[in-house]
């Protein structure tokens, strides 16, 4: 049993962070105005703010990398 893991009661730093510009959401969840997508199987969450900025990119299903 020599396997390192991380001490218990250290919350993991996951949060819920704009693929696009890196706006962290308060809470562990996104909030419902933000935008989620999938991309090369990856699920990619968008902020408001780039959701609107980008809408017609999006809409068009071009990979946030087109953007």
């Amino acid at each position: 049993m020599d396997e390192e893991t991380d001490p218990p009661g250290q919350p993991a730093e996951h949060g819920v962070v704009c693929a696009r510009c890196g706006t962290a959401a308060e809470g562990d969840t996104a909030p419902v105005t933000w935008l989620c997508a999938v991309e090369d199987g990856r699920r990619l969450l968008f902020c408001e703010g780039c959701a609107r900025l980008h809408i017609r990119a999006i809409e068009s299903r071009l990979d946030s990398l087109w953007w």
